[in-house]
């Protein structure tokens, strides 16, 4: 049995003349959250809908839980889904429509009450949809993916429209299901939120991958970031002066000293400064997050 959630090989999807996902290739473990990262018109919904069978691809081949993307029937009762936004009966409950979808999936009925509890709506469950704010219908949206009690969750933008309680919830919701097995699938386009909860990443530009492994090996891969600030300001471009003669890149940003360097250098720095009478206020060594990361390589492929 594989030990992969989703695997995919040079996928490719083209309309016409565009490539919208151009010969794709990353994994998902089993039992992990992976973030599904890329500005709008990157390709992450397409690439979804390839991976529900929902679209064929123009080329290449993906698998879904060990089986083919092309026989979307033998993974598909394993697989929740929830893509650019849900829709369910205006004039309906939310416990009214879940209970719909239950029937219709033959699922068991136990599990409304039980799934919405689950994503804090159990106090509106007798509330009209229409009367549900946009984060609520996200919440419901995801409760209607978790029906048959998926070991593969694909959600695409969960968080939209949700206040930061909201968010929060649907964050720990989301590592409560990979703590029990489920394999989680986001896209998201809040990368402070991926860069708390996810443990692999895709990053897509382009319609083309362009980085696939562990988030933490992403950012640790990153130039860390030395931060200096003199305790006179009078003292700045020495500090500039001493950074760029060792040979790293310094710039002055917002009162502080950024240098570009190995995180083991701060030591050194801070020698340099004091035999040159000049006392640090602040020193510390930071790594880019997650957004700044992502956006120096999207940044440098669209420049390639």
């Amino acid at each position: 049995m594989s030990n992969l959630a989703i695997s995919v090989t040079n996928l490719t999807k083209v309309y016409g003349e565009r490539a919208a996902v151009s010969s794709a290739n990353f994994e998902v473990p089993l039992g992990t959250i992976c973030g599904f990262v890329g500005p709008n018109g990157a390709g992450k919904t397409t690439t979804i809908r390839m991976l529900l069978g929902l679209i064929a691809p123009t080329s290449g081949t993906g698998t879904v839980l060990g089986h083919s993307i092309n026989e979307p029937e033998k993974f598909l009762p394993y697989v929740g889904a929830m893509i650019e936004g849900p829709a369910f009966y205006p004039a309906l409950s939310g416990a009214e429509n879940l209970r719909v979808l239950a029937s219709l999936g033959g699922f068991p009925q136990e599990r409304v009450m039980e799934l919405l509890e689950l994503v804090g709506l159990g106090d509106r469950a007798k509330s009209k949809f229409k009367t549900y704010s946009l984060g609520m219908k996200q919440r419901l949206g995801i409760a209607a993916a978790l029906l048959p009690n998926p070991r593969l969750l694909i959600l695409d933008e969960p968080t939209n429209g949700l206040d930061p309680s909201g968010i929060h919830e649907v964050r720990e919701l989301m590592k409560r299901l990979a703590a029990q097995g489920t394999s989680v699938f986001v896209s998201s386009h809040l990368l402070s939120e991926i860069e708390m909860i996810a443990e692999y990443l895709v990053m897509l530009r382009n319609g083309k991958v362009i980085f696939s492994g562990k988030t933490e090996s992403l950012l640790e891969a990153q130039q860390p970031i030395i931060i200096a600030k003199p305790e006179y300001a009078v003292d700045m471009p020495k500090l500039v002066a001493i950074a760029q003669q060792s040979g790293h890149t310094a710039s002055i940003v917002d009162d502080e000293l950024h240098v570009l360097s190995p995180a083991e250098w701060s030591a050194t720095f801070n020698r340099l400064a004091f035999e040159a009478g000049i006392t640090l206020a602040n020193l510390a060594t930071v790594r880019p997050s997650l957004e700044e990361t992502f956006f120096e390589l999207t940044t440098e492929s669209g420049a390639n």
